[in-house]
């Protein structure tokens, strides 16, 4: 498909899930082989500094952003 709006051809992606695959996967993280790795925590208040932050390309990882409760 070619986009009106780009000039780029933009095409799809579908992934497939496979048991097995998501069982090996399941059983690694429960042991703690397998985590996330999370760069730095910021809290909501500060999302734009979040996303400098992110553009400054020095993260590894994840950021994650705190969601006060109400």
């Amino acid at each position: 498909m070619l986009s009106p709006f780009s000039g780029r051809h933009l095409g799809t992606f579908i992934a497939s899930e496979h048991a097995d695959g998501l069982r090996d996967l399941t059983a690694l993280i429960e042991a703690g082989t397998l985590g996330a790795v999370v760069d730095r925590v910021y809290p909501l208040a500060e999302a734009a500094a979040a996303v400098r932050h992110l553009l400054d390309g020095g993260v590894t990882g994840k950021l994650a952003l705190t969601v006060p409760a109400e």
